[in-house]
């Protein structure tokens, strides 16, 4: 799980849902931040603005930690590549710059989080990157550094990702309680809760209830991201309430959804739950 990742820690992210990633990223951050250590948000088919209010949304108050230089979001080409078509030896030499600035500038480590897109661009050097991911072993080896890769399974080819997933050390993803074509429930990592998509119904209570009993046992505040779930059924609606009614007085729970699922919640008494909010996803009246 990304909270567990630490200094001298090399890991890869091979993701297929773009706001998993997103979230995962922004945990990332987030945690590097409380350490009061320095962060580097590389990214390259997100613009950097997009990154900084993506990061934003999962609750990353990135402003001040901006402002006094210890976060930064920047294009991946400009940060590691130099602008273009950097060698492998110039992209380590580019790390190991980061990590010994960050040093005298205080902080106790340097984390890194970089988005390897670049490499699917034509005329880009993949050879280096291969190069690349090879040759960083001797950077992690005094803690200083934790680095995570990000490769888009729709965007890399099946020889690469094999080629990513046995060069890194360690892989980062987000657990996964039950996925099929229609339905997956995850752990969402930013805000911290539950996340679920396609079309829930009462064949798969049980792994919707396990996903809100961690929830309600690890988080303070619970967060049910309902954006992608088109369908939910009674029972499945009603877990929600039960969760949410077990919630002490100083604690809530956030579920974002559709109009049609927040119909399904209203008519089976969520406006009654004092610990419940329900809002609208973006994008819906």
């Amino acid at each position: 799980m990304v909270a567990r990742l630490a200094g001298g820690d090399h890991a890869c992210m091979t993701f297929s849902d773009g706001e998993e990633r997103l979230d995962l990223v922004a945990a990332f951050v987030r945690n590097g931040l409380r350490h009061g250590q320095r962060v580097l948000c590389w990214t390259d088919s997100i613009p950097p603005d997009d990154m900084a209010r993506a990061l934003a949304d999962r609750s990353v108050r990135h402003g001040a930690a901006m402002r006094r230089g210890q976060l930064s979001i920047a294009p991946v080409r400009a940060a590691l590549l130099d602008g273009g078509g950097a060698t492998a030896p110039q992209m380590i030499s580019a790390l190991s710059k980061e990590v010994d600035q960050a040093a005298k500038d205080g902080y106790t480590g340097v984390r890194i989080t970089a988005d390897m897109c670049w490499a699917t661009r034509p005329l880009a050097a993949v050879d280096q990157l291969r190069a690349f991911e090879t040759a960083t072993a001797d950077l992690f080896a005094d803690g200083r550094l934790c680095l995570i890769c990000q490769y888009d399974r729709d965007r890399f080819d099946a020889v690469t990702l094999a080629f990513a997933t046995e060069s890194h050390p360690k892989a980062v993803a987000a657990q996964v309680y039950f996925e099929s074509p229609l339905l997956r429930i995850c752990r969402q990592y930013s805000p911290r809760g539950v996340r679920a998509a396609g079309e829930l119904d009462y064949g798969h209570q049980e792994e919707f209830e396990h996903a809100l009993s961690e929830s309600l046992r690890l988080d303070r505040h619970m967060h049910v991201n309902l954006r992608d779930l088109n369908y939910i059924d009674a029972a499945c609606a009603a877990l929600l309430l039960q969760a949410a009614e077990r919630l002490t007085v100083s604690r809530r729970m956030t579920v974002v959804c559709q109009p049609l699922v927040a119909t399904v919640l209203e008519l089976i008494g969520a406006n009654s739950v004092a610990g419940m909010r329900v809002s609208l996803a973006h994008g819906h009246a």
